[in-house]
């Protein structure tokens, strides 16, 4: 099933979040009110309220409260992304210049900040304590994922059990509480919400795994090998360092430890050479597997086959 026949499914739900937001986010100040206009309006997969919304559906129930946390999620993520584009010093994303080009980092921080906060506000006025638990607890291993990448920029010596630990954090995780905080608040069949969480996380993780294939691939919207530049040792070099030796396993190193594009070239050949790419698409196939296993604890229903479909997708992608 292609991705606008999945988002057909909950096409009204989508919408009703997308209103939510906006009907959030009002601030008398215009500065807050023109970046997040920007940010909201160019474009993105929504993969993460999407997933949410197709597991609220799995549950045969539809409540205010999952249009609640599809938002928040989006909030959270875009948040997200504008402290990213920030400490990552991106001019691109989603083929747009990025906020902090064109607003400057201390605005696009701010409005991070403003976006957490909301996003915070919304969930505590949910009033479920085990929610508000999960989603605090989760913000917190985030910002350590976060935090954990950042201090090992230009590290060539990253394992890769390392890396999988990060990206459990700063992608996985939030994809997992996207379908646990649903199931959480719809159902008390224990079986049903920790395979939804079971779903979300394995997902999460073959999302930002192709994401790091992708890297090195010729794609709109992103410069090839900005994982390099920006210092970030992903799969496919601890794969290809893993397979080199002598002269290309120096060259890796080198550019690892500078950060410099000055030899991309070759080191896309090495990386080609040494079938890394293949090794991470096919790490995140497997996730992606196991993501339709864990769905097998859900009744069958067009929903639970849009979250399965989305698996499919998520590791196809070439965007």
């Amino acid at each position: 099933m292609p991705l606008e026949s999945i988002r057909a499914l909950v096409k009204e739900d989508l919408d009703s979040t997308d209103q939510f937001i906006i009907s959030q986010l009002k601030s008398e100040m215009p500065m807050i009110k023109q970046v997040i206009e920007y940010v909201l309006t160019c474009g993105g997969k929504r993969i993460r309220p999407l997933v949410l919304l197709l597991s609220a559906r799995t549950f045969d129930k539809h409540m205010h409260q999952h249009i609640a946390l599809a938002a928040i999620i989006e909030l959270f993520h875009t948040a997200t992304l504008l402290h990213d584009d920030v400490v990552d010093g991106s001019s691109l994303r989603r083929g747009h210049k990025t906020a902090n080009i064109i607003w400057g980092s201390d605005t696009s921080v701010l409005v991070g900040d403003f976006l957490y906060s909301r996003a915070f506000q919304i969930i505590v006025g949910l009033k479920h304590r085990a929610v508000l638990e999960i989603f605090t607890n989760a913000t917190h291993l985030l910002a350590e994922g976060e935090i954990m990448q950042l201090v090992n920029c230009n590290n060539p010596d990253t394992t890769e059990a390392f890396y999988f630990d990060v990206i459990e954090r700063k992608t996985a995780k939030l994809f997992e509480i996207s379908t646990h905080l649903v199931a959480l608040i719809s159902s008390e069949n224990d079986a049903h919400v920790n395979a939804l969480r079971e779903y979300g996380s394995h997902l999460g993780l073959a999302y930002q795994l192709i994401d790091d294939a992708l890297d090195y691939a010729e794609k709109t919207g992103k410069n090839i090998g900005q994982d390099i530049t920006q210092g970030k040792t992903t799969l496919p070099l601890i794969h290809a360092m893993r397979q080199s030796k002598g002269a290309d396993l120096e060259l890796l190193r080198k550019t690892i430890r500078s950060g410099s594009n000055k030899n991309l070239q070759d080191v896309l050949g090495i990386i080609e050479s040494t079938g890394a790419i293949k090794y991470t698409a096919d790490a995140a196939k497997q996730h992606a597997l196991k993501a339709k296993h864990a769905l097998s604890q859900v009744h069958a229903s067009p929903y639970r086959q849009a979250l399965e479909d989305l698996s499919d997708f998520v590791v196809n992608r070439t965007y």
